[in-house]
């Protein structure tokens, strides 16, 4: 059974901040890490967003200015002095230049190729395998262009992100999707008043959705046989399982949310966490203080998910809706002109959904 650290790859609105606080209950066994990529990806010399381009004194403010692919790397290391599994929950397209822009690889995570007969190993530590010393990548020097990407550096054949397969490699990857007809609408929620002033996202981009970025890396650890071909809750695999590849994890948020315990101890199951039902309750103090200081990064976000205290089935079903029904759903919260972007932005990504739809979980 794989002992890499997690990776939980999402894309925005997809309840994965409720799914991460059942891990959280977990910390006497696992070290969880909360979307720590968005600060390379917004603000650090590395960004690969302009929604904070021209806006120095956000990325100033925001304390992440000077983080680099490395030094978040760096940071997880250190998450895990005391020896836990390290658990990310993360945005897919954090790792991913926007809008399908080929991927080179980040400067700070370029290797330095070393002398003859030096070693490229660091030992047995997964984490400090990952990214190794600071002689053997080269550290980013603070200054930036503008953008900064793209990057004057090597690219990977096939790799959509601007990490090394080498690193990749090093975690185990699951993922956790949702129709876009449920995630569009709630990120738009968060980029208009009164939740903007709160989130500091002022405008809708389309290309925030997530979903090609997370369908391409998904498509990518597949062909290089780092996931799959075996799915997750089922016993056999049609092809060969590599060796040292993982399940293939993906989970569906509507599924998640209508029978939780059963998901959940097939999730656990595939990445090799001990399944308990206590798992889905965490309503006392301690829980609540260390999910509050855990979120407090991304205020505006996760509201409903620092107010919960379980995750228990829903007592119905979604109710399907025509996409008639939808539209004017959308136009009587939003407007109509914003409830078009909704719709074109919906349907831009509903290929890529199902794409991984087909993968997810069954009970």
């Amino acid at each position: 059974m794989s002992n890499k650290p997690i990776f939980v790859a999402t894309h925005p609105r997809a309840c994965s901040t409720a799914f991460e606080r059942v891990f959280m209950t977990q910390r006497d066994t696992l070290q969880c890490v909360h979307e720590p990529f968005g600060d390379a990806f917004y603000f650090g010399p590395e960004r690969l967003s302009d929604r904070y381009e021209k806006d120095q004194k956000a990325r100033t403010e925001s304390g992440f200015e000077n983080s680099t692919y490395k030094t978040i790397f760096d940071n997880i290391m250190k998450e895990n002095e005391e020896g836990k599994r390290i658990f990310i929950k993360d945005i897919t397209h954090y790792l991913a230049p926007p809008d399908s822009k080929p991927a080179s690889i980040a400067p700070s995570l370029m290797k330095v190729k070393r002398g003859v007969g030096t070693s490229e190993s660091n030992g047995g530590n997964p984490l400090t395998d990952i990214v190794g010393d600071s002689e053997k990548s080269s550290g980013s020097s603070g200054a930036e262009s503008s953008p900064p990407y793209p990057y004057a550096t090597e690219a990977e054949p096939g790799n959509p992100t601007v990490v090394p397969t080498d690193i990749l490699n090093k975690f185990h990857f699951a993922f956790l999707i949702r129709h876009p007809k449920h995630s569009i609408p709630s990120y738009w929620r968060c980029t208009i008043p009164p939740l903007d002033a709160i989130t500091g996202f002022y405008n809708f981009m389309p290309s925030e959705a997530g979903y090609d970025e997370q369908r391409r890396l998904f498509d990518y650890l597949r062909s290089c046989g780092q996931i799959g071909p075996k799915l997750a809750g089922q016993d056999s695999a049609d092809g060969e399982q590599k060796s040292g590849a993982v399940d293939i994890c993906v989970i569906d948020a509507d599924d998640l949310l209508d029978n939780p315990s059963a998901i959940l101890e097939q999730f656990c199951k595939s990445v090799g966490i001990e399944y308990s039902p206590s798992m889905l309750n965490w309503n006392n103090e301690e829980d609540h203080t260390h999910a509050k200081e855990a979120f407090e990064k991304w205020r505006g976000f996760h509201e409903d998910a620092i107010h919960s205290t379980e995750l228990k089935p829903r007592t119905h079903k979604k109710a399907e809706k025509s996409e008639e029904q939808l539209f004017a759903e959308w136009s009587e919260k939003y407007g109509e002109d914003a409830a078009k972007i909704i719709q074109k932005t919906v349907a831009d990504n509903v290929k890529d959904y199902e794409h991984m739809k087909q993968f997810a979980i069954k009970v």
